[in-house]
């Protein structure tokens, strides 16, 4: 009977972790084996081994330990992009994947031809997930960012790193 009780307990764990999981999941998943697409993970242990190099106790430039203490909150980062691609009928398909009431519009730029949201999903007060959907007529980029932010750390992220999307975050502050 435990064996049972356990068995049913583990299956509703894993069922209500897979809920909870970020929303680009699926979609990054349908287009993983892609050849079309170029994809990128950093996982969670990278990001703290980066952030945690910025913080060594051999750098003494107080900037860089901050830079570091911020990287090590990032939780992970997808990248999926595709050139030559009709990247708007990319846009819309990853755009009706969201669940659009856990997230909020932070940024929505239409100019010739291309759309580029960002959208944030929020947690008591902090950014937990970060995502870009850009589709132009010929390429399509999408990024998530997982982590713990404000705000602020958002800006400081876009102004003082070079990670993929966030270039376009920075020049719409």
């Amino acid at each position: 009977m435990k064996k049972y009780i356990s068995a049913i307990l583990l299956c509703f764990i894993i069922s209500s972790l897979q809920a909870q999981d970020d929303a680009i999941v699926k979609f990054f998943s349908k287009y993983m084996e892609d050849d079309n697409f170029s994809r990128v993970y950093i996982s969670p242990k990278m990001m703290q081994m980066a952030g945690g190099f910025l913080k060594s106790t051999d750098n003494k430039d107080e900037e860089a330990q901050k830079m570091g203490e911020l990287i090590s909150r990032v939780k992970g980062i997808r990248i999926l992009s595709a050139e030559k691609v009709s990247g708007n009928n990319l846009y819309n398909e990853a755009m009706s994947t969201l669940n659009k009431n856990l997230y909020e519009d932070l940024m929505d730029v239409a100019d010739k031809g291309s759309n580029i949201k960002f959208m944030v999903r929020e947690e008591k007060g902090k950014v937990k997930e970060l995502i870009m959907i850009s589709g132009s007529k010929e390429s399509f980029t999408l990024l998530s960012m997982l982590g713990d932010f404000s705000y602020q750390d958002l800006n400081i992220l876009a102004d003082k790193t070079n990670i993929p999307g966030m270039d376009k975050y920075n020049k719409g502050k």
